[in-house]
């Protein structure tokens, strides 16, 4: 009876062995499981056959019949028995350490009557586990207990082996992609979406793509600095993703480092040539660096269809950069400045050629200062990229013409040996432009006309000065230094009308030019120009308060205004100290007499009087045309009550014997105000 039962189970195993993979009969009944069991032994009446190898392979439990696991749900082993792939998810076929599977990886079993559960180290023939455990007393490879709670956990994608490798057909793969082992047994992926094609540690691209995470958090926060940290952390990891040297390039154009976004993008399009992400991005930047043609081979790329923003951007910078280039054509200065300021506010706005270009618009219409100015907030100079230093600017390449309108700024600064260091450095970027080359040429004979006319300066050779000034001049008319130093040949000339024009010349394309300033006011003082003299004076003055020369002139323009005016001047002195004052009468005197006088009414053992007095002494070398009196009121009580001072310190100002103004305990600055303003 009983024999008779094991021959119809047998017969049944043999049955389920040899089934076909589709049936649906006698699936594994996942309810069967032993949750509290650690180790999850399979819940199934083993039958024992008469041989006595096999009597300690009992169990207990109701029988449960198990087919044949599906190829695509068995999970490839290496060949050193760890286990591979989705342990938490798959079901297993396992192998005692150290014994091959019969029959070559990845293909079917030969012969259909052969067990392949058959254990080597027992005669027991056992049904095939139920997916997703393990036999009963089977410990992981990592030496941790396999626990049933995993079974359901999925992290990751499994996709079928292609049976490369150890890997046969079936075996089931985490992460998306395509797994291949290498001869070291480093796993390696081929996945467009992760790393392009590039091998790499499948760890890896999982940690790439956190890093890529944490990157796009930071640059959402508007922190660009750390999310470029983090994105190139990740492309340290899978240097051939495309997103990654996209994303990149993001966080470079908010950190305003354009020259390495262009190449970003071109490294992400190079990768993925179709990637439409990077072609945007790379349109947005060359639109923002003014390269119009270049931004439109990318917004306009074949099979994308246009952000209508950008494209309307684009149609916009165009239109101005023809009319400003027009403008230029015709010397219409003011219209290039114009055309220049509207392209960069339609977007153009990281440009190094525009703001050149508002550069020299400032240049030609003699406002050197602004022209510097707009210079230094160019970008620093870089080479974006070999597509965009070979596109034309007004008729020479790109990368020079930053470099062709430096040197012409340089020049008129007086700044000789960098002017040719550019103009050269824009000749080696475009040897071929004619517009390069005469400025090179000119701004080489300008130098040498300069030295030639310092030498002939020093040995007092006057007017062959003047000529090698000249020559200089003729080949760059805007330049100030030439004219100041023109101009200080005239003067030694004794053409003092020549001088003051030339000054003026140079004044006018550098305002703030304190040399040539200082050779008008004195050329004036010599065509007894008092009244302009005074002013350059006066402003030298606020410019240099410690120059003594500037000083002493200014009073000597003063003394000789007053006189030309008709005033009576007398006792006044240059450097003079503040005049202690002790009697009524000598008071009545220096008050009375023509000009300005400021009177400190002081008592010696006040502070605030002894504050008062430092700025009087301070004032009284700044404005030497004054007269500077103090009176001690417990010294000259009469002079205080003739003149009703109460209060100390008290100033009064006299002007040709007239009271204008009181002040009781002034500021400084309030004091320095009213001398300044009564100086005049």
């Amino acid at each position: 009876m009983l024999q008779s039962g094991v021959d119809k189970l047998t017969d049944r195993l043999r049955k389920s062995l040899t089934a076909d993979e589709d049936t649906e009969v006698n699936k594994p009944d996942f309810r069967e499981l032993h949750l509290g069991s650690p180790v999850t032994p399979l819940r199934t009446k083993v039958t024992t056959s008469s041989s006595s190898s096999s009597s300690s392979g009992s169990g207990s439990g109701r029988a449960v019949s198990n087919p044949l696991p599906k190829k695509s749900e068995l999970v490839g082993k290496s060949h050193s028995g760890e286990l591979s792939g989705s342990v938490e998810s798959s079901p297993t076929r396992l192998t005692k350490p150290g014994h091959r599977r019969s029959g070559s990886s990845g293909s079917a079993n030969p012969n259909p009557n052969s067990n392949p559960l058959v254990y080597s180290g027992g005669g027991s023939v056992n049904s095939p586990p139920a997916a997703n455990v393990m036999p009963a007393g089977n410990i992981c490879p990592s030496g941790k207990i396999l626990k049933t709670g995993m079974a359901g956990r999925v992290t990751r994608p499994d996709v079928l082996g292609t049976g490369t490798g150890h890997y046969g057909h079936g075996s089931i793969i985490r992460g998306g992609a395509t797994v291949k082992s290498g001869g070291d047994g480093v796993i390696t992926g081929n996945s467009r979406g992760l790393g392009g094609g590039v091998s790499r540690n499948v760890k890896g691209s999982v940690d790439a793509e956190e890093l890529k995470r944490l990157g796009n958090e930071s640059y959402k926060q508007g922190n660009f600095t750390e999310a470029l940290s983090y994105y190139d952390k990740a492309i340290s990891i899978s240097p051939g993703n495309a997103a990654y040297r996209c994303n990149r390039a993001a966080a470079l154009m908010g950190l305003k480092r354009f020259g390495r976004a262009v190449r970003e993008c071109e490294e992400a399009i190079r990768l993925d040539p179709g990637y439409w992400r990077a072609h945007h991005r790379l349109g947005s930047l060359y639109l923002s660096l003014g390269q119009v043609e270049l931004a439109r081979r990318h917004i306009c790329f074949q099979g994308l269809q246009p952000d209508p923003v950008e494209l309307q951007k684009l149609q916009t910078v165009e239109k101005h950069l023809n009319k400003c280039t027009d403008s230029r054509r015709n010397g219409d200065w003011k219209s290039v400045l114009r055309e220049s300021d509207a392209a960069i506010v339609s977007g153009a706005d990281a440009s190094l050629q525009i703001f050149a270009c508002r550069a020299e618009a400032f240049l030609k219409l003699c406002q050197l200062n602004d022209a510097e100015l707009s210079l230094s907030n160019v970008p620093k100079f870089e080479t974006y990229s070999v597509s965009c230093s070979q596109t034309n600017f007004f008729g020479m390449l790109s990368e020079a013409y930053p470099h062709f309108v430096r040197a012409q700024i340089e020049m008129s600064l007086g700044r000789f040996e960098n002017a040719v260091t550019s103009a050269e450095k824009a000749g080696q970027l475009d040897p071929r432009s004619s517009e390069i080359s005469v400025l090179l040429n000119n701004v080489r004979a300008v130098a040498r006309a300069r030295a030639r006319g310092n030498d002939l300066f020093k040995s007092e050779r006057y007017t062959e000065a003047c000529a090698a000034y000249g020559e200089g001049l003729r080949l760059h008319p805007l330049n100030s230094v030439l004219f100041c130093n023109r101009a200080a040949c005239w003067y030694k000339l004794g053409q003092w009308e020549r001088s003051h024009d030339d000054c003026n010349q140079a004044l006018n394309i550098q305002p703030n030019y304190t040399k040539a300033l200082l050779r008008r006011a004195a050329s004036n003082s010599k065509l007894e120009r008092w009244v302009e003299a005074v002013r350059d004076y006066e402003v030298l003055r606020k410019e240099l308060p410690n120059d003594n020369n500037v000083a002493e002139s200014l009073f000597h323009a003063q003394v000789a205004l007053r006189k030309s005016r008709g005033e009576e001047v007398h006792n006044m002195k240059f450097g003079g100290e503040v005049e202690l004052v002790s009697g009524l009468e000598q008071f009545r005197a220096a008050t009375s007499s023509p000009g300005v006088s400021v009177v400190h009414f002081k008592l010696a053992s006040d502070l605030q009087c002894k504050q008062i007095s430092l700025s009087l002494d301070n004032l009284c070398t700044q404005y030497p045309s004054i007269n500077f009196l103090k009176v001690d009121v417990q010294e000259s009580p009469a002079i205080a009550n003739t003149e009703n001072v109460r209060v100390v310190p008290t100033i009064k100002i006299y002007k040709n014997g007239s009271r204008v103004k009181e002040m009781i305990c002034p500021s400084p600055e309030v004091l320095e105000s009213s001398v300044r303003h009564y100086s005049f």
